[in-house]
């Protein structure tokens, strides 16, 4: 029969082995839960994850700025296509970053991101970017890797953000540690415009041409030129008034989603699939202005 100094050094063992059980398991999960903890709330500049723009676009603008870095123990090049765009509060932005593996094998590279400051982070809304799963990328192979962002109206409404007019957005590439399952950059390898040609030809040719304007306006020279700027053609007054210029960029915008882009514009179709869109804006590189 266990005697009472002996029950009380078992009650005080168990209560050792559960706290010691419930410490390892806290730091087990700890960098998850911190993780999972920054992500819910935007703590330490971490952006949020959405579905879609849903918000107004506001008169506020607000200028983003990008910055790259890559671990050193990672043989990868990693920049922005663009060092900074202006937009404003709620507008849906696509900007780009180029990948490329200089090593002889393939790797899985995993991103980290923040903004700051760091109080931006709850407003720093990505719909879809690389960073969100583990990539894999194909030995010398380079890819332009698409991220699409708005920065929610409310942030000009918030105290400790509303007189913020410059948010910076920065990523490190590092080796996953998490290699099984990844996703492969190539589906972003639109470069081939080969590919985009035969796209156009099942998906476009129906209104667009490249000598001659048809239910749309030419395409040649398309790339580089300004909105509404082929000669006698009846845009819509919405996409007259744009200004645009369509930049790799603007025609990615542009085929995801022109009523999204430029409210009133009158092309009834998008590209859903991002490789198919890079495919058909590398073939709409090769077409040369008329003349």
């Amino acid at each position: 029969m266990m005697t009472p100094a002996r029950r009380r050094l078992a009650l005080t063992l168990a209560g050792l082995f559960t706290v010691l059980a419930t410490m390892t398991v806290v730091t087990s999960y700890s960098v998850t839960l911190y993780r999972l903890f920054c992500e819910a709330t935007g703590a330490g500049g971490t952006t949020q994850r959405v579905a879609a723009d849903d918000a107004a676009v506001s008169s506020r603008t607000v200028s983003v700025s990008f910055d790259t870095s890559v671990a050193p123990s990672l043989p990868w090049r990693f920049r922005p296509m663009q060092r900074r765009v202006r937009l404003h509060l709620g507008e849906d932005t696509l900007v780009f970053f180029e990948a490329e593996n200089l090593s002889d094998h393939d790797i899985v590279g995993h991103a980290t991101f923040n903004v700051t400051p760091d109080q931006a982070g709850p407003y720093f809304k990505k719909i879809q970017c690389f960073c969100f799963t583990e990539e894999r990328l194909a030995a010398h192979a380079r890819v332009q890797m698409p991220v699409d962002f708005f920065v929610d109206p409310r942030f000009a409404t918030d105290r400790e953000t509303k007189d913020v007019s410059e948010i910076t957005l920065s990523y490190t590439f590092f080796p996953s540690l998490r290699p099984q399952g990844a996703t492969d950059l190539a589906r972003f390898g639109g470069e081939d415009a080969a590919a985009g040609a035969q796209l156009f030809a099942t998906q476009c040719s129906g209104c667009h041409a490249a000598d001659r304007s048809k239910v749309g306006p030419s395409l040649a020279g398309v790339v580089g030129r300004t909105a509404a700027g082929v000669p006698g053609y009846p845009y819509s007054a919405a996409l007259t008034q744009s200004g645009l210029v369509w930049s790799d960029a603007n025609l990615a915008r542009w085929l995801a989603g022109p009523a999204a882009m430029v409210p009133g514009a009158a092309m009834p179709m998008s590209v859903p699939d991002v490789g198919q869109r890079q495919a058909i804006i590398a073939y709409l590189r090769t077409l040369q202005p008329a003349g």
